[in-house]
């Protein structure tokens, strides 16, 4: 919804008031408390991956001796609460930050925050550019997306893909929904198209992956990651195309709802889902069937990472470094799936069930 300069300038002064309002109330009472403070910033605090993320997060500052701050924005998206607490956590004194971004406008915002001092972790998402952040501790997004194409290209063996996209966003770029689907597509054998957009690969032509055969992309419809946005982004790409053979989705919410949908139109043994994230229960539905294949991760250890490393340096130490060739730490990524296709390295759902999360 467009708005007008002033009133834009007016709201965020109110906000940024209020914020070092709040943020020299919060310093006071820090005061009387000298351990070293992190603030983990997350998308939200109802999706099971976030809730996890906390949890390690809080069991790792209990065993580092530091104070964590948890706040989250109000939804998927929400960066206007990400930002207020960036500001909350540099007028606290915190010594860093672990965020899940919801997008870019938090960056300016971030830049402060390392131009006073705290050290930025990126958590799960990149940002854009990356080193708005002083780190990232992530899954690689497009080798998890990468497996989870593999495996599909091979389990069509050769038959034509009818494919239906289920992303994150349709509004904005996020770097964990490009690399996840732009993965895919290069697993299947696929052009993207372009690198830092979804949705402009070519729609028909021929995959590479496994066998080879010809596809045909039907739809791109955003989710927000979530079981209703599922549900319904896979109700609208089954009236554009009833024959659907193969779903990617985002993460296992968007999933749960797209095999609600194909289960109400009676298509549920017609298409594969296939997915990204490793839940404990997603793994249960790897083992059930209704994802044929999900990439896991690894949301705690990124977490307890993040708040061991800004312990480390608020005692001195030296910061955490990078995975070889890449410009981020890895924390990893593997496929898991019930039915394993010769040629594609995969795990057991309950090889997989023992690092789950949630």
């Amino acid at each position: 919804m467009a708005t007008s300069g002033g009133t834009t300038l007016r709201s965020r002064a109110r906000s940024l008031l209020a914020c070092i309002v709040l943020g020299c109330l919060l310093t006071a009472c820090a005061a009387n408390d000298n351990r070293p403070g992190v603030s983990l910033i997350l998308k939200t605090q109802t999706n099971p991956y976030f809730v996890a993320m906390k949890k390690d997060a809080e069991d790792e500052a209990a065993k580092q001796g530091v104070r964590l701050s948890v706040a989250a924005g109000t939804q998927d998206g929400d960066t206007q609460n990400q930002i207020n607490q960036i500001y909350t956590a540099i007028a606290r004194g915190d010594k860093g930050i672990l965020i899940t971004s919801n997008g870019d406008s938090i960056n300016a915002a971030l830049r402060q925050a390392k131009a006073a001092g705290l050290y930025v972790i990126a958590l799960d998402t990149p940002l854009i550019p990356p080193n708005t952040a002083d780190n990232t501790f992530a899954t690689d997004n497009r080798v998890a997306g990468q497996h989870i194409g593999q495996y599909a290209a091979a389990k069509l063996d050769g038959k034509p893909a009818v494919i239906a996209m289920l992303d994150l966003y349709n509004d904005q770029v996020v770097t964990v929904d490009t690399n996840r689907d732009h993965g895919f597509l290069q697993g299947m054998g696929i052009p993207t198209g372009n690198q830092s957009q979804n949705g402009l690969e070519p729609k028909k032509g021929h995959y590479t992956g496994g066998k080879g055969g010809s596809y045909q992309i039907v739809c791109h419809r955003p989710t927000q990651g979530a079981i209703d946005g599922g549900r319904q982004a896979m109700e609208q790409c089954l009236s554009a195309n009833p024959n659907i053979n193969v779903v990617y989705t985002i993460n296992e919410p968007a999933g749960e709802g797209a095999y609600a949908a194909l289960k109400a139109a009676g298509k549920q043994k017609q298409a594969f889902i296939v997915t990204i994230d490793g839940s404990c229960d997603g793994i249960n539905l790897v083992k059930s069937g209704e994802f044929a294949a999900d990439s896991t991760q690894y949301p705690g250890k990124m977490a307890r990472l993040g708040v061991a490393a800004i312990a480390k340096i608020a005692r001195g130490g030296p910061p955490p470094g990078k995975t070889a060739g890449k410009n981020f730490y890895d924390t990893g990524t593997a496929l898991a799936t019930n039915d394993p296709i010769p040629g594609v390295k995969s795990q057991t759902p309950a090889a997989a069930a023992k690092t789950c999360w949630g």
